[in-house]
């Protein structure tokens, strides 16, 4: 393993985004499937609740995997494991999600209105299209994460 130390901060950066947006985008693609199998609807459209379930889903994965990262490196106990992970990657949530759903907002109730099906390769496209845009804006909450020491230096 490298010196997490003596990488640059670009690659720790990236890492730590990457760490995140693992857990956004598995969330992300069982609660888009969960929101089209059960035909739910916020405000009457089914891009609302993809975006709460997508953010709970993201969420819970997130938090699990920093928990089963922290707990291990920094030899803590489970309640002390489980805030540290809330720290470390809420924010960093938070963050890739406001990239991603953005991206699809304007996809699908912009560019594509009134949206593409989600049984379509151009909508899994623009969804990994915005899942990069969400790795950008969620690149200064993680760059702040890692220096102030909440975030681990991969």
């Amino acid at each position: 393993m490298p010196d997490s130390d003596k990488l640059p901060q670009w690659d720790v950066q990236s890492k730590a985004i990457s760490h995140c947006g693992a857990g956004c985008t598995l969330g992300d693609i069982g609660a888009e499937w969960l929101v089209y199998a059960a035909s739910l609807a916020l405000a009457g459209k089914a891009l609302y609740a993809d975006f709460a379930l997508d953010f709970a889903f993201a969420w819970v994965l997130g938090i699990l995997f920093q928990y089963f990262t922290i707990v291990p490196m920094r030899n803590v106990g489970r309640l002390k494991g489980v805030w540290a992970a809330v720290k470390a990657d809420t924010l960093s949530i938070i963050a890739f999600q406001i990239g991603l759903f953005l991206g699809m907002w304007l996809d699908q109730e912009v560019i594509f209105s009134p949206g593409l099906p989600k049984t379509s390769a151009a909508y899994w496209m623009l969804m990994q299209l915005s899942m990069v845009l969400g790795f950008f804006t969620a690149w200064p909450v993680n760059a702040w994460l890692v220096r102030i020491g909440w975030k681990e230096r991969m």
